[in-house]
């Protein structure tokens, strides 16, 4: 999805691994789609852009048809079954967050993590007012974390089931 945030930087990424990445701003743009990344960026402004483009009904049709969504921080603000201290979004994804957890703006950070699923070779992570996960239901695989702070999971299971554990 192309609406706001590091576009650029997920097509850029998603083509080097031989992907073909296209942006989407429209419904009819889902049609024939094998999967969909929500980019971070800044989440209110894609949240009023995903209301005002009518894309959350398409999101939520990929999901139920199966497709993979990838979230990165206001991505997965926006899949999130729950939010700290607000109402969620789309509510996909069977995780509790917590927006700017990581710190504000000027607390902002790149580091290197581990995420088994990508290799042995260190993950290049950045930190931008970034959100963790707070709790996760059963079906939810942990990819990894940075400090005990849950950063990446995989939904193993396509349905919202209760919380397993808090984190």
């Amino acid at each position: 999805m192309s609406l706001q945030g590091a576009v650029e930087e997920h097509i850029e990424a998603l083509q080097k691994y031989g992907a073909e990445a296209i942006p989407i701003k429209k419904a009819e743009g889902f049609k024939g789609l094998d999967g969909l990344v929500i980019p971070g960026g800044e989440s209110t402004t894609i949240g009023k852009l995903i209301n005002r483009f009518q894309l959350a009904e398409p999101i939520r049709e990929l999901f139920a048809r199966g497709k993979p969504i990838l979230g990165t921080c206001a991505g997965l603000i926006f899949l999130a079954a729950e939010l700290e201290n607000e109402e969620p979004h789309l509510g996909l994804l069977s995780v509790k967050v917590r927006r700017n957890a990581f710190g504000r703006q000027r607390e902002s950070f790149e580091t290197n993590i581990d995420i088994a699923a990508l290799g042995s070779e260190p993950f290049p992570a950045v930190f931008i007012r970034a959100p963790y996960i707070s709790a996760v239901s059963e079906g939810i695989h942990i990819l990894a974390a940075y400090e005990g702070k849950v950063a990446a999971v995989r939904l193993m299971k396509g349905r919202l089931l209760p919380y397993a554990r808090e984190i």
